[in-house]
C-alpha cells in the first residue's frame, strides 16, 4: 500500500472494501478492491484467483484492465482505473436521464465488451448493471470476472451463478452444462432495463424468478429442458406468452425485436453478441451517439444515486483506521 493513498471509500464487494485512491507515483486516480482472506486456512478465494487471471489476459477497452495487485495484510489489494459511477446509476439518475442514442450506444460498448471476452472462450457469468462502470468520459466497461470462466464444452459448471433477475431459465432449472448464452440472456435483460427504468423479472427467489420469466414468456419448451436437474421439481400452470410491447412498452419496434432475441428460451436460438452488433436496431433511427456527447458522470455521482443506507462519507483519517482494524484486528 506504500505506493498509494487512501482518499474515500466507494463501498463493499463480495470480498471486501473498495476503496478510492492515488497512485503516488504518477497521480493516477484509482479503485482499490481489499480482499479480505476471512478464513486463513482455506487460501485465496479461487474466485478472487480466477478474476487475477482473467484480467491479466484481457485486453480490451470495454472491460475492466488490472492496474496492480499486491499482498497486505491477511489479504491484498487488486487496483484498477477510478470508475466514477455505473450503469445501475445512470439507469436510476432521474435528473439526467439516458436518451435512447445513450442507450444505443451502452449497448454498443457492452455488445463490443462481451464480444470479445466470447471470443477468448470467457463467459463472464455476473452481467448486470451493477457490474458495468463508467468512466469519467462515458465509457462503459465489463467489471467484476469472479465468476468468469474458461468456455469448455467438455465439463460441467455450477448453475450457482448470475445475479438472479439476469439468470436465464436454464440455470434456473439447475443446468450443468451451458453456453456463453448464458450472457446474452443477461445481456437483453440489463437492455429492457434500461429502457424500463426497472427489471425486467425481479424475483425475490429463485422459484419467484422463474414464475415471473414464465408469466411474461409463457410455458417454456426447448429442447433439453425435460433432462434439466430441477425440471421436475416445480411446476407451473400453463401461460401463454405475454407481448413483448406489454414488458417493454413505449419503444419502437426494432428494440422489441433485438430484446426478443436475446432473451428467448432456448439457449441456442439467442442472437451471439457478434449477431446483435449487426442488428438493425442500431442502425435504426435515432442512431447510436458518438462517445463524445454519452454522459459523463461527475466524480461523486455513485454517493448521489446511492440509497442514504449504502452511503460512506468518512474522512480518509478514520478510513485508514477501519482499514487497519481490518487487517489487523
Amino acid at each position: 500500500m506504500e505506493n498509494y493513498s487512501v482518499t474515500g471509500r466507494i463501498g463493499e464487494g463480495a470480498h471486501g472494501q473498495v476503496l478510492r485512491g492515488v497512485q503516488l507515483k504518477t497521480g493516477m486516480e484509482v479503485a482499490l478492491k481489499k480482499v479480505l482472506l476471512k478464513k486463513l486456512d482455506e487460501g485465496i478465494p479461487n474466485s478472487v484467483i480466477r478474476e487475477i487471471k482473467t484480467l491479466q489476459e484481457v485486453d480490451c477497452k470495454y472491460v475492466m484492465k488490472l492496474v496492480d495487485y499486491f499482498p497486505h495484510g491477511v489479504g491484498f489489494v487488486l487496483v484498477f482505473d477510478l470508475m466514477p459511477s455505473g450503469l445501475w446509476e445512470v439507469i436510476h439518475d432521474v435528473e439526467n436521464p439516458v436518451t435512447e442514442p445513450h442507450i444505443k450506444t451502452y449497448m454498443h460498448m457492452l455488445l463490443s465488451g462481451v464480444d470479445y471476452l466470447h471470443s477468448h472462450n470467457i463467459m463472464h457469468r455476473d452481467l448486470k448493471p451493477a457490474n458495468l462502470l463508467i468512466s469519467s468520459t462515458g465509457e462503459l466497461r465489463i467489471a467484476d470476472l469472479g465468476l468468469g470462466r474458461i468456455i469448455c464444452s467438455d465439463r460441467p459448471y455450477t448453475h450457482q451463478v448470475a445475479t438472479r433477475w439476469y439468470r436465464p431459465p436454464e440455470l434456473l432449472y439447475g443446468a450443468r452444462n451451458y453456453t456463453s448464452s448464458v450472457d446474452i440472456w443477461a445481456v437483453g435483460c440489463i437492455l429492457a432495463e434500461m429502457y424500463n427504468k426497472s427489471p425486467l423479472f425481479p424475483g425475490e427467489s429463485d422459484i419467484e424468478q422463474l414464475a415471473l420469466v414464465i408469466r411474461g414468456l409463457g410455458t417454456p419448451s426447448w429442447r433439453g429442458i425435460t433432462s434439466l436437474p430441477d425440471y421436475n421439481k416445480i411446476s407451473f400452470p400453463p401461460a401463454r406468452p405475454q407481448p413483448w410491447d406489454t414488458l417493454v412498452p413505449d419503444v419502437e419496434p426494432s428494440v422489441l425485436q433485438i430484446v426478443s432475441a436475446l432473451v428467448t428460451y432456448d439457449p441456442s436460438s439467442r442472437l451471439t453478441a457478434r449477431q446483435a452488433l449487426n442488428h438493425n436496431y442500431f442502425y435504426t433511427q435515432p442512431l447510436p451517439c458518438p462517445l463524445y456527447e454519452m454522459p459523463r458522470p461527475p466524480s461523486d455521482h455513485r454517493q448521489r444515486l446511492r440509497p442514504a443506507e449504502l452511503r460512506v462519507d468518512k474522512p480518509p483519517s478514520e478510513l485508514f483506521r477501519d482499514l487497519d482494524k481490518l487487517v489487523n484486528g
